[in-house]
């Protein structure tokens, strides 16, 4: 490990840079390495050197904000002349020029009024300032370039060898999508060269497996921007593929005791203003007029549910109630975040609201996450568990979001299952435990959630008979298990390269027959198979026999099978076995067979 400091950190873990430390025996000293202390800074300043280097090429440049992320960093600026990725290599040479000249970076304050005359006449810097409440502000300068800025920074520029500029982006100033567009550069940092070629070589993986790239390759799903962006159309391969999966979890639900529910997807607004939605979700959700009434599009499901328990009484024995629903969903979603299906405006949750007594709680979750494990494990996914605490627009008293918050933490802790804090990234009804699942090339990614809410039933007078014959307040506990169709399918795409397990893969068996006199034979495997429910195509085309294998294996599907003359006589197949990367061949019935115990492989 590199014994060179490069900051320190305090008790409440704020890291301070050697710029900015004082005479304190309390703080812990943070070394030039790989940890996530370190790479704040190291990562900091490279964005910090990035925008040196831009000012160098292009003169003109003005900067607005220049953070770290979860992904490396990034800064938003403007400048007159297009920056595509193409230019991304001359400023990284630039900034290499920068390193070897070792600028020492410093640090020194002057007041709010000294800086909104220091920087008058730049509008980003203002704007920047317009965000700061404090009296005295930082400024952190190396050679040429000056930025203000809180921290914390290396001490100089000849410490940031390991760095990559990796993409250019627009971005709306301030996140504002009226406002105007800046050109954003993201980059990333390490502290050795072997971290960041890693890295590099992941990035290179994932642009392979960027279900944007296999979508459109495997016809899995498309969009249209004339339609409207952030809008998915499902083309057959991918729908076969999300009804597959839907069917799958169908049945989970159904064994587990839940029973299925449906919602309208358009509610009066003062179902939204009683549920909080409308005052604290309301910039999210799309507005309508019917008959001078204004209806809101559902951006949850939790409302129709709500309604749907309180359509009868019920009592303390049918607690818990399960109620799910593959609830289609719109929220406003800024065009700038626009991803894929990763992020759209359009969705289908996998959602479920359990209705149950507060001594319920603790079960009910486990029983939750016990299903959630069953799922992740199928698809082989590792996965944690995170609490996410009140925000800071939430709706509700703070003794009820304790109570809700403690009886997350018992469950968990009474089971021996580890978790994190994040501290105010709660839903605005109530706490939740977020499950963070880790795909094949390490990615974190946000996936299903489990809410408990004391606050809906008790706005829109949700009540269930007692024992005691007493109408009592049930808890209502909010929960997805994939978050949403749409994203799961995204990330499942990524982790498996395309290359999807059998039970849900949207073409199963790809037949290539060698003749035309084959075709028949090949047909009548097919139309087996999917009497069986298992999907497969015939390549038949009027093309080379190399060619259609060729295409054939392009669409990475579990088995191509090769039927020629000796398949034909003996009712057989030679099977091109993609996942096992083997070749066989075996009778038609051993063949049905083993395709079929693979579909029961899916069961959850």
């Amino acid at each position: 490990m590199d014994k060179t400091i490069i900051g320190y950190q305090d008790g409440d873990n704020n890291i301070i840079d050697t710029q900015s430390v004082s005479d304190d025996n309390n703080l812990k000293e943070i070394y030039y390495d790989n940890s996530p202390e370190a790479l704040e800074i190291i990562r900091h300043s490279s964005a910090h050197l990035m925008a040196h280097a831009i000012t160098e090429l292009y003169g003109d440049a003005q900067f607005f904000v220049g953070p770290t992320v979860d992904e490396g960093f990034y800064y938003d600026f403007r400048v007159e002349q297009k920056i595509g990725e193409e230019d991304l290599k001359s400023i990284e040479k630039k900034m290499k020029e920068l390193i070897k000249q070792k600028f020492p970076i410093k640090k020194y304050t002057i007041t709010k009024k000294e800086a909104l005359e220091k920087f008058a006449k730049d509008d980003l810097k203002l704007a920047v300032l317009s965000r700061i409440d404090d009296e005295v502000v930082s400024v952190y300068k190396q050679g040429s370039f000056e930025d203000l800025c809180r921290g914390p920074h290396v001490s100089n520029t000849g410490l940031l060898h390991n760095f990559k500029l990796t993409r250019v982006a627009g971005a709306y100033l301030g996140g504002d999508e009226n406002a105007e567009m800046l050109t954003r550069i993201y980059g990333i940092a390490f502290a050795d060269k072997e971290s960041l070629k890693a890295y590099i070589e992941m990035i290179e993986e994932a642009k392979k497996r960027d279900h944007r790239k296999l979508g459109t390759e495997l016809e899995l799903f498309m969009f249209n921007e004339e339609a409207g962006a952030g809008l998915p159309f499902w083309l057959p391969k991918g729908a076969r593929l999300r009804a597959k999966l839907e069917a799958i979890l169908h049945d989970a639900h159904r064994q587990r005791g839940y029973e299925p529910v449906r919602g309208p997807e358009i509610l009066k607004s003062d179902m939204w203003r009683t549920s909080g939605h409308y005052a604290c979700y309301g910039e999210n959700m799309y507005l309508t007029e019917i008959d001078e009434q204004e209806y809101g599009i559902k951006p949850m499901n939790c409302i129709g549910h709500i309604q749907i328990f309180k359509n009868a009484t019920k009592s303390y024995r049918e607690l818990p109630l399960k109620y799910y629903e593959y609830g289609v969903v719109h929220r406003h979603e800024k065009s700038g975040v626009l991803h894929g299906l990763l992020r759209v405006r359009e969705f289908t949750q996998d959602d479920a609201h359990i209705f149950c007594t507060p001594e319920q709680i603790k079960g009910v979750v486990l029983e939750v996450v016990e299903f959630v494990d069953s799922v992740m494990k199928k698809f082989d996914f590792d996965y944690t568990m995170e609490i996410s605490t009140k925000p800071e627009k939430a709706i509700g008293d703070d003794a009820v979001w304790e109570i809700a918050t403690t009886a997350l933490k018992e469950a968990l802790d009474e089971n021996s299952l580890p978790y994190g804090i994040d501290e105010g990234g709660g839903a605005f009804y109530g706490p939740k435990i977020d499950i963070k699942i880790t795909d094949a090339l390490g990615r974190k990614w946000q996936c299903g959630t489990i809410q408990v809410d004391f606050n809906l039933p008790q706005r829109f007078d949700v009540e269930y008979v007692a024992e005691d014959n007493v109408r009592k307040q049930p808890v209502m506990i909010h929960r997805a298990i994939l978050g949403s169709f749409e994203r799961f399918i995204a990330i499942l795409t990524e982790h498996f390269g395309g290359e999807f397990p059998f039970f849900i893969a949207p073409t199963q068996v790809i037949f290539v027959p060698i003749a035309q006199t084959h075709g028949e034979y090949a047909y009548a495997l097919k139309n087996a198979l999917r009497m069986s429910g298992i999907d497969s195509e015939v390549y038949d085309k009027n093309e080379s026999l190399n060619k259609r294998i060729r295409t054939a294996e392009k669409q990475r599907v579990p088995y191509v099978v090769i039927i020629g003359d000796e398949e034909v006589q003996n009712k057989a197949v030679a099977v091109r076995d993609r996942r096992a990367k083997e070749q066989y061949n075996l009778t038609q019935d051993e063949f049905m067979v083993k395709l079929t115990q693979q579909l029961e492989e899916g069961r959850i």
